[in-house]
């Protein structure tokens, strides 16, 4: 093979590796490397061995423009690996440079690597290529994007192993893109537009060296925020091996196909290099100094991420990078949004200073080609930054709201000063959002994600339980705005588990009724638990995966989930495009106002400190898209019932019946009705609230 390659100078634009014609054209940038080698592996099965391997030594004069080395190489076989060897100096604590040329590193911009199933350890990193060249291509079979609105989104976060892994899931092929295609009547059938995956590039699931004490047994990186490449998707979530690109496509063509978009959380604040200590793989061994924040004195890295290095996310070359990245996902593998994972590393400078106008956050909302693409940031980091509302004033920007987690989750832990606070979530945050041209639909409402207690657990849990993580009980967030209800963890008491199942269906209550765009997390709607653990990151095991048998022991709560996901998705006063405006009310008659707010009583509000009661009326006559009326009646009290009076429907609806269409005080299936069929509720009748409950009424002419 090594005798029947020809190389000519190349190309320096585009970055990476292009199959032409001719030949396949390398392109890699290196300010400060010396010397740099392309080093091939022609064996088609991925077998080769050091001694296999053939290098190309690049000549800067030849080979060489700019910052950019380069190379056109013919007569390669159809697939192959390639990776670099940069020579230069090694003075990590002096100049910061760290180049070996014993090692091999990743192209930055390989669109796959070297194939592993699940749980293999990743031997090749460093010692032979691991960028995958393929020059198969793809029948898209005209999908297009779907540009849902956002407004009009429901987004479902999911582990795209955790979400059919278990034997429960019935997959065909369990803990993969495949997989989640299985799943696709289920996701239609909830009603959700969006899948949000969490990390679904490349990653070494083995990097961690934590193991359960219990047990003994190493622990994986299982979420997998420890990028490898920004682009190669990961082959461990694949049922045929070195098939990643095309069932990533098949899975996105599948999901478009059922009326689902695709979002994926993308990790552009770290790397898995980790710290001065870690492994190099890729940007360290290319250019240290560039891609990284680091200490001018010192030459730590710089730790905003909590992860060991903060990724230079606003240098030139590094925002080309991320913004040659977005660019491929959306033109290539037709997603259609993202989310940012500690987004606000984003608006760092070089320093690690925060930038009034971050050049990298508003070019990702400015570039044109990402023009109809979701983007939504994780809006704080790990070094104290926290900047929910307040990240960007672009229109574009959706933002992660945990002011909603923690107001909602505060309101039904029964604390007190909430109700004020809650209105303002209920209505779309526009203490946060209302500023330049952004609306409520910026405000992506969640109550639980990823990170933290399930929906379950948040109501069965007073403290963490994260012994089994390895970490002595000092990982994940000790501040939940949990209660246990009474008792912790597991009970068979009929009237804590009672008071739990109100709590948890009043919570999705106030999810998708609310202005704003809901999250829910995969397993919520069926009770997932992770035992008390808030921070599962390496569990791969039951304590993360979904037990599909839930969804048959709690049917009731999963089709109360559904039920107001499609209620929500039936009617446009719960998904504006505008706040609600400003009324006068002295001025302005109430049946003009779009949300007409009381406690107890009609006329009355109470915004104290001590209340913890609340309704709200939404008018569906004035709304810009004529719909029915809503009133929900809210009662935060841990023992107390209340007794709301009920208002007559609004305006030109005064005529109307009220309907009691939810009651999370009653027990399934009497707690959800349609319309049709739910019992009438007269106005100025007085509506018994049990704690914790609430109840919505929908007018209807008969």
């Amino acid at each position: 093979m090594k005798d029947s390659l020809q190389t000519e100078t190349g190309l320096p634009r585009p970055k990476g590796a292009l199959v032409l014609p001719g030949g396949v054209n390398f392109a890699l940038f290196s300010r400060h490397a010396e010397t740099v080698t392309l080093v091939i592996d022609p064996v088609e099965a991925g077998e080769g061995t050091e001694e296999s391997l053939i290098e190309v030594v690049l000549d800067p004069a030849l080979n060489k423009t700019g910052d950019i080395w380069h190379v056109l190489v013919r007569g390669l076989p159809e697939t192959f690996y390639y990776g670099y060897r940069l020579g230069g100096p090694y003075d990590p604590r002096g100049s910061g440079h760290n180049y070996d040329e014993r090692r091999i590193v990743i192209d930055p911009y390989a669109k796959a690597l070297r194939p592993s199933v699940w749980g293999e350890e990743r031997e090749c990193l460093g010692r032979i290529p691991c960028c995958l060249i393929s020059q198969a291509g793809y029948d898209w079979e005209g999908d297009r994007p779907l540009n849902t609105p956002l407004r009009d989104s429901v987004i479902y976060e999911m582990h795209v192993r955790g979400f059919t892994i278990h034997p429960s899931a019935g997959a065909r092929h369990p803990g993969t893109f495949t997989g989640i295609v299985e799943k696709i009547p289920y996701l239609r059938e909830i009603g959700i537009t969006a899948v949000e995956l969490m990390p679904i590039t490349e990653f070494n699931e083995n990097e961690t060296l934590f193991h359960n004490p219990f047990t003994g047994e190493k622990l994986k990186n299982y979420w997998g925020y420890s990028p490898l490449s920004f682009y190669a998707p990961k082959s461990g979530y694949c049922s045929s091996r070195g098939s990643q690109l095309k069932e990533f496509r098949d899975m996105v063509k599948a999901l478009h196909r059922a009326g689902i978009e695709v979002i994926l959380d993308m990790v552009f604040n770290h790397t898995a290099e980790g710290g001065m200590d870690g492994p190099v793989t890729s940007f360290k061994g290319i250019d240290n100094t560039i891609y990284y924040l680091l200490d001018p004195e010192t030459r730590d890295y710089l730790n905003f991420s909590g992860c060991g290095n903060t990724f230079n996310c606003n240098h030139p070359i590094v925002r080309n990078l991320i913004m040659n990245v977005l660019r491929w996902w959306v033109a290539e593998m037709h997603v259609d949004g993202f989310r940012f994972d500690l987004a606000s590393i984003l608006g760092r400078d070089q320093q690690g200073r925060v930038l009034a106008n971050p050049p990298v956050v508003e070019q990702i909302a400015e570039d044109p080609l990402l023009a109809d693409a979701k983007i939504i940031a994780e809006a704080w980091d790990a070094a104290g930054l926290y900047q929910v509302g307040s990240f960007s004033t672009h229109h574009r920007w959706a933002e992660w709201n945990a002011r909603f987690r923690d107001d909602v989750r505060a309101f039904l832990c029964g604390y007190p000063k909430m109700v004020a606070s809650l209105a303002t979530r209920i209505s779309g945050s526009s203490d946060l959002y209302r500023n330049g041209s952004r609306r409520p639909c910026n405000s992506i409402n969640f109550i639980t994600s990823h990170d933290g207690f399930t929906l379950y657990d948040l109501v069965s849990y007073n403290e963490k339980h994260n012994m089994i993580n390895g970490e002595d009980n000092r990982d994940g967030e000790n501040y939940n705005l949990s209660w246990n209800s009474g008792a912790e963890g597991d009970t068979d008491d009929p009237k804590i588990i009672a008071l739990r199942s109100r709590r948890l269906r009043t919570m999705a209550v106030l999810l998708f009724l609310s202005q704003g765009v809901p999250m829910l997390v995969a397993g919520d709607e069926f009770g997932r638990s992770q035992k008390g653990n808030n921070n599962a990151w390496c569990q791969d095991n039951a304590i993360s995966w979904l037990d599909w048998r839930l969804l048959r022991k709690n049917r009731h709560q999963f089709t109360f989930f559904k039920n107001l996901i499609w209620l929500r998705r039936r009617h446009p006063v719960f998904r504006r495009h505008d706040f609600f405006p400003p009324r006068h009310p002295d001025t302005d008659p109430p049946e003009s106002h779009e949300i007409i707010w009381q406690s107890l009583e009609p006329g009355r509000q109470d915004w104290s400190e001590e209340c913890r009661t609340l309704a709200f009326t939404l008018n569906g006559s004035v709304h810009p898209e004529e719909d029915d009326d809503f009133f929900v009646m809210l009662n935060g009290h841990r023992e107390d019932r209340v007794q709301f009076v009920v208002p007559p429907p609004p305006g030109p609806h005064r005529q109307r019946k009220w309907k009691r269409i939810i009651h999370t005080g009653l027990k399934p299936p009497r707690d959800f009705m349609g319309a049709e069929k739910a019992p009438v509720v007269a106005q100025g009748s007085k509506v018994t609230v049990e704690p914790m409950a609430c109840v919505v009424l929908q007018s209807r002419e008969r």
